[in-house]
């Protein structure tokens, strides 16, 4: 009896999903036997993506470090701003007993400028890596920022610098480790191979008697709703305006 197999709208699939994907296959074929559903020559080709797909996906995670780059740079952006508007807030309040901090305040943003959110990356790394050690120093600085309940602003803005430096870092290495290649044409090959492969089995499964064909093709096109299920969920987020470059990959 013929099985019909769901076929996957690929081009929605980001780099690591359909590589995912491609693993997931492979070890439903594997379970059955790609020899005993007379399978082996197109179920072959499937396996042989392989080294390609690695290529692309780990230049998809290399693209996922830099998002939180850009989320913890936004951050720091945030906390250095704040901090400094913040300072100039409460100088325009009639509160004597502030004023001496707002002093000190103001002059070491004088010293280290308000502009630090406007550098590039590595310029704003050491920028705030120098206020900080300038506020580490000066007792009378962090005094200040305690007494206008900035301390807790500060102590952040130290820890998302210093994770995006260390972030920045792994990036560099990763990226120089990493093969660049071209994913469309990678792709687009594999798209052809899988097509040809769920060709096969649809036909084997109409050919042959034996072997059980309707257990694996349940197994592929249950994997194959799931991806479906939830690329339609994320569809749905993306049209209310939700970001989902940020998500966990399907199936991870």
């Amino acid at each position: 009896m013929r099985v019909k197999i769901s076929r996957l709208p690929y081009t929605s699939l980001w780099n690591s999903e359909y590589t995912f994907f491609v693993e997931q296959l492979v070890t439903i074929i594997n379970k059955y036997g790609a020899d005993s559903l007379h399978l082996a020559k197109a179920f072959e080709k499937v396996t042989g993506l392989g080294a390609n797909l690695v290529k692309i996906k780990a230049q998809e995670l290399s693209n996922a470090i830099s998002n939180q780059l850009h989320e913890l740079d936004d951050e720091r952006d945030t906390l250095i701003t704040a901090i400094a508007a913040q300072v100039k807030i409460m100088g325009k309040l009639s509160m004597p007993s502030l004023a001496p901090h707002v002093d000190v305040l103001n002059h070491f943003f004088d010293i280290h400028g308000r502009d630090i959110a406007l550098a590039n990356y590595n310029a704003e790394t050491k920028r705030i890596n120098d206020l900080l050690a300038d506020y580490d120093a000066k007792p009378g600085v962090a005094a200040a920022a305690a007494a206008l309940y900035l301390d807790l602003l500060f102590g952040q803005l130290r820890a998302v610098n210093t994770r995006f430096a260390e972030l920045f870092m792994q990036r560099t290495s990763e990226v120089a480790a990493i093969e660049k290649v071209n994913a469309r044409p990678i792709r687009t090959e594999a798209d052809k191979v899988l097509t040809a492969f769920f060709d096969a089995f649809e036909f084997c499964s109409s050919e042959y008697d034996e072997p059980d064909y309707s257990s694996p093709g349940n197994e592929i096109n249950d994997l194959v709703t799931n991806y479906k299920t939830q690329l339609k969920a994320r569809a749905t987020r993306r049209q209310n305006g939700k970001d989902v470059s940020t998500e966990k990959p399907i199936s991870q």
